[in-house]
């Protein structure tokens, strides 16, 4: 199944998917960018909605201004699969003297499981996914607890993961760290891969089974859209359009139309995906938005929960 905030669903019946938006959003590193009005951020996810999405990946993890029932609130509103993450960012996101920080791996594991099967922050309202990330060319020592906590917990019942990479390195470092902790690749997203537009290792990526996370499409500042449809239109050739996922990760108030900004989360599918479509076709555009995901997200979650610590169920 497909764990979302309002139950557990098919995987057929998840839809056409962004995999990676927030929908609240609160760090140091985004000072005066916060997404934290449930209203706004309501309608923002009317207008992905009314896009053609019918699902979204909320990879928001501990600790950066997670509100699990307004978003619960929100996907009964809207109309939309959620599927929320545990986990925590890379080291950055966090102040020196967050709590969170000092956890052990075994505390986070436990931590992250009781959000997986009891329900996040002291809710009803349980993730579906494990975010993790580190940072550019470096893997600091709570990241390395936090990965291998994730990848510990996906190897034992299957739990999707979501890696941030800082600029799209150290992807190769990263699924061989997970594997340390026995999380095969094929349990692996890798977000951001795009902003390292490297087709040739993007495709070696893709052969070693993980899913490549483009959600860098409106990012001008760095190159056009093409760029990204170029990238990717060549590794579908290359074969392995089926591990390929799109989101939008647009993460800033100054940038979601309700808060008064642009381009908003309707960019996605109002004006990259039918270039992406125009380019590889109807067929791979499918499997991307909707096989994909699908795949990725599901999993089997023990029957008895009580692997899971409800003591640790609140943010730090």
């Amino acid at each position: 199944m497909v764990r979302t905030v309002l139950g557990d669903i098919a995987p057929e019946d998840l839809g056409p998917t962004d995999y990676h938006e927030h929908l609240f959003q609160v760090s140091p590193l985004l000072a005066g960018d916060e997404l934290d009005d449930e209203a706004a951020s309501a309608r923002e996810a009317a207008l992905l909605r009314r896009s053609g999405a019918r699902a979204m990946v909320d990879p928001t993890p501990l600790g950066l201004g997670r509100r699990p029932d307004a978003v619960a609130r929100i996907a009964a509103d809207v109309g939309l699969h959620v599927v929320h993450a545990t986990g925590a960012h890379h080291h950055g996101h966090y102040a020196e003297d967050d709590l969170l920080l000092g956890r052990s791996e075994e505390d986070l594991a436990g931590l992250f499981a009781a959000e997986l099967l009891t329900g996040m922050a002291g809710s009803a309202v349980r993730a579906g996914l494990i975010k993790t990330g580190v940072g550019y060319w470096s893997v600091s020592p709570f990241e390395h607890r936090v990965l291998a906590a994730a990848g510990a917990l996906s190897a034992d019942h299957g739990v999707p993961v979501m890696v941030h990479l800082e600029h799209g390195s150290a992807a190769h470092e990263v699924l061989d760290l997970l594997g340390l902790a026995g999380c095969p690749p094929e349990r692996v997203a890798l977000a951001h891969v795009d902003r390292n537009p490297d087709p040739g290792l993007h495709a070696d990526l893709a052969a070693r089974g993980s899913y490549l996370g483009y959600d860098g499409a409106a990012r001008h500042q760095r190159w056009p859209d093409s760029v990204l449809v170029d990238c990717l239109a060549t590794v579908v050739a290359a074969g392995h359009g089926d591990r390929l996922l799109l989101g939008g990760d647009v993460a800033r108030r100054s940038r979601y139309v309700a808060y008064g900004g642009l381009p908003g989360l309707a960019y996605l599918f109002d004006r990259f995906v039918p270039r992406v479509r125009e380019r590889v076709g109807e067929a791979a555009t499918g499997r991307i938005l909707l096989d994909n995901p699908a795949r990725w997200l599901t999993w089997t979650p023990p029957v008895d929960p009580s692997i899971a610590d409800s003591s640790t169920g609140a943010d730090p």
